[in-house]
This record gives structure tokens, C-alpha cells and sequence, in this order.
């Protein structure tokens, strides 16, 4: 096995475990902002290292930086990783998350296009990021209960723990644009949290 192999290897391990103690924080009320961030620096890491096109990589920085609190710089580096244009569905759901958090509600709903060639739960994604690019609440609020009923209905779970952090990433990116709709569930940290 080349290094950088067993190198970006080891960090996506590390990346996913100290995400895994992000969401067991935020579900349980407690400060996640310092292991979110940390796991947001470990996906970046080893987007550096893996081999080309390993764009959950991307997403998994996006989605952690989101949570954390601040995804201004993880966006800014993801988009300048991405370049202009994406091809691929993982690709293009990095993008639609920069360009969100970014604002760039144009560049989201075209990268949108791309996600629909992804699988189901990249689809549910791509319903509710189109939305928000579009401001309509009421598809938005129907695409984030169905990737909640998603997550309810899945026996594993990424990082280990039950959580539905698609939907509580997307509710952070929809609460500036007065968008975030407040679905419960016990997948989701207690409201305030």
C-alpha cells in the first residue's frame, strides 16, 4: 500500500470518529463546535492526500463546518477545489453546499442538476438544497422530512451514531434565509440545542 494511501485512509477514520463525537454532543445538547471543526480539518486533510475525485471528502468538511458554526473558509476551499464546473453527483453536492453557504443561490441550483444523478438520499438532498436556492419553504420543508424519515429508517449510521445530519445541516444553512421548518425527531438535537 503506497503511504499517502494508508495516509489519507487513517485521516478519513479519524475524520468520521471525530465527527461521531460532534453529533454525539450536539444530540445531546452539548458543545460540538470544537470536534466539528477539528473533523472539518480531518476531511480536508485527507481530500489532500486521497485520490482524485473523492469528493465525500469535500462534503464530510462542509457538512461538519456547517454544524460547527463556520463554513465561510471550507467553502471558499471547496469551491476553489472544485473548480467552475462538476460532472459527478458527489461533486456536485459539494459544490450546492459551498455555494449555499456562500449565498450563490445561481451556482447551487446548477450544481443541483448534477446531484439528481446520485443516489436516492443525494436526490432527497438535492429537493431541499433546490429549494432553499429557490426560497420555496413549503418544497423545502417536504424535502427535509423526507431525508428525516430517511435517517429514522436506516440501521447505520456514517459515524456511528444516529443522527440526521443531512437534515440538521440543511436546517443551519436554511435559518439565516428564515426557512428553517423544525422538524423533530429523536435523530435531531433537542430544539435550542
Amino acid at each position: 500500500m503506497p503511504l499517502a494511501e494508508g495516509v489519507h485512509a487513517d485521516l478519513l477514520r479519524e475524520a468520521i470518529a471525530t465527527e461521531g463525537r460532534g453529533h454525539a454532543a450536539l444530540l445531546a445538547g452539548e458543545p460540538a463546535a470544537d470536534a466539528l471543526q477539528a473533523a472539518a480539518a480531518l476531511y480536508r486533510q485527507s481530500w489532500e492526500v486521497a485520490p482524485p475525485a473523492s469528493f465525500g471528502r469535500l462534503i464530510g468538511m462542509l457538512k461538519a463546518a456547517v454544524l460547527a458554526g463556520d463554513a465561510v473558509e471550507a467553502a471558499r476551499y471547496a469551491r476553489a477545489a472544485l473548480g467552475p464546473s462538476v460532472e459527478s453527483a458527489p461533486a456536485g453536492y459539494a459544490l450546492a453546499l459551498a455555494a449555499l453557504v456562500e449565498a450563490d443561490d445561481a451556482a447551487a441550483a446548477g450544481a443541483v442538476a448534477h446531484m439528481r444523478n446520485g443516489s436516492p438520499a443525494m436526490v432527497r438532498a438535492a429537493d431541499a438544497i433546490a429549494a432553499l436556492a429557490a426560497s420555496d419553504a413549503d418544497a423545502y420543508g417536504e424535502a427535509l422530512r423526507a431525508i428525516v424519515a430517511d435517517f429514522e429508517g436506516r440501521e447505520e449510521h456514517l459515524t456511528g451514531i444516529a443522527i440526521a445530519d443531512t437534515a440538521l445541516m440543511l436546517e443551519r444553512l436554511a435559518a439565516p434565509r428564515a426557512m428553517a421548518c423544525g422538524v423533530s425527531s429523536p435523530l435531531l438535537p433537542p430544539r435550542g440545542a
